[in-house]
């Protein structure tokens, strides 16, 4: 019998994970604890797990022959609804599996993409989505009759994608045509609309998904972003004003979680959605400091970084939940490799002094933060600061001079040579546990962690 989600009010499926670690592949010693978490999250009840180590997996099945067997066994003792791997399977391999097995097969990526099909809320997302589902499924038409004329609904089979996948090949194929055509008309509308912020800095929060972006968004805006702890709580950008301390407002924008092996498909759906990751001024990268796998999560995130070509744009990262992590020799570890890290807790608030100077330390990398005097009657001066920087202050001498306090980008300096002109660095008062203005973290996990 399947048991009930007294919260959602519908039969939560028994399902069986499996993962198959290959011998080039680090494992944990919990190989299947983010599975879990994203069966969870889509609405399963995990009854039960099976691991195999194998140099390279079977090409008809992915497990071993005795493997398969023990899976077939494991599945009728626990009545199991379904078999959850956390690889990616070819078309023929889940075939083989549900002829043998007798129930339903998922592989990562279509756990991955149901998670997103339940979780999508905006028009954007929703088309995103149902694009990167129309584009897993297509070369599975086959299988997905299999499913449907055996199993109605479940995980994997819905959300805005479902309803194509009882349709043949040449229709599946116009809705993905129409849905790219429609996804770059609102990518190149979010390209205007975050370049015409360009009066304004950028900081965009991104990281691994449960990581606590929206919880610091929160805290740092008051936005009241949902914050779930759970995967991909968030798929939809919010962009909120930031005051930042001893530098003024910019804007902070909430990205989607990434994930390992996050399906290109997804990355590539949602491009218009990380628009305002891939031209932000900076990146906080956050990440789960209580996490015992924190630092291939680290790697992850740098991966798709790269997957969107901003891995060498301006990053601070960020380890949150330190409040969480009860030996603190795992987060001397972090530091060990990323001795620029700034260690926070979005939850209490601990640590966020620090990453507010940091912040403004990175942002004045490309700027001048100016004391300017001029006289009063220098219109050019107060119509080249308006046009090309920010003035944050203003005040009046008893000699007709103006003291403006103003951040100029570094080339644009060239509006203060004037006559009446002069200028100086402003001074800028750090909080006192700031002993060393924090630097822009090099994350580049090229050399995996071991």
């Amino acid at each position: 019998m399947q048991s009930l989600d007294r919260a959602a009010g519908v039969a939560r499926e028994k399902v069986i994970l499996v993962r198959v670690v290959l011998n080039q592949e680090s494992s944990s010693e919990q190989p299947l604890a983010e599975l879990s978490g994203l069966a969870d999250t889509a609405g399963a009840r995990v009854v039960g797990e099976l691991v195999q180590r194998r140099e390279q997996p079977d090409m008809t099945t992915y497990l071993g022959r005795g493997k398969v067997t023990e899976l077939k066994a494991l599945v009728d003792h626990h009545d199991a609804d379904m078999v959850i791997f956390d690889n990616d399977l070819n078309p023929a391999q889940i075939r083989n599996l549900e002829e043998a097995l007798k129930v339903k097969v998922l592989d990562r990526t279509e756990l991955i993409l149901d998670i997103f099909a339940t979780s999508a809320r905006s028009y954007e997302s929703r088309l995103a989505v149902e694009l990167a589902q129309l584009e897993y499924s297509l070369p599975r038409l086959k299988r997905m009759w299999t499913h449907l004329s055996r199993i109605k609904a479940g995980i994997g089979m819905r959300g805005p994608g479902e309803k194509q996948l009882e349709v043949d090949r040449r229709l599946v194929e116009k809705r993905i045509h129409d849905l790219r055509e429609e996804l770059r008309g609102i990518e190149r509308r979010k390209e205007r609309l975050v370049a015409s912020r360009h009066d304004r800095l950028t900081v965009s929060l991104v990281g691994y998904t449960n990581a606590g972006k929206s919880t610091l968004m929160n805290t740092l805006t008051g936005a009241g972003v949902l914050a779930a702890d759970k995967l991909f709580a968030t798929l939809d950008t919010r962009t909120r004003r930031w005051q930042l301390d001893n530098w003024g407002p910019v804007l902070l924008s909430d990205t989607v979680g990434f994930i390992r092996d996050l399906p290109h498909g997804l990355v590539h759906s949602f491009k218009a959605t990380l628009e305002e990751a891939r031209q932000a001024d900076l990146l906080l990268h956050v990440a789960d400091a209580s996490n015992p796998e924190v630092l291939e999560q680290i790697s992850a995130v740098y991966k798709v970084l790269q997957e969107l070509h901003i891995e060498e744009k301006d990053t601070l990262l960020v380890l949150n939940k330190c409040d969480r992590v009860a030996d603190r020799g795992d987060l001397a570890r972090i530091f060990t490799r990323y001795p620029h890290a700034i260690a926070i807790s979005a939850a209490t608030g601990d640590g966020l002094r620090n990453l507010q100077a940091g912040v403004s330390e990175a942002l004045s990398r490309s700027f001048a933060d100016l004391d300017i005097e001029a006289s009063v009657g220098n219109g050019r001066l107060l119509a080249d600061l308006a046009a090309h920087g920010e003035v944050l202050e203003k005040s009046y001498t008893d000699d007709n001079r103006v003291i403006i306090h103003a951040r100029l980008p570094q080339r644009h300096l060239g509006v203060l040579r004037q006559d009446d002109v002069t200028a100086k660095p402003h001074e800028t008062t750090y909080p006192e546990s700031v002993h060393e203005p924090a630097r822009l973290n090099v994350i580049d996990p090229i050399e995996e962690v071991a």
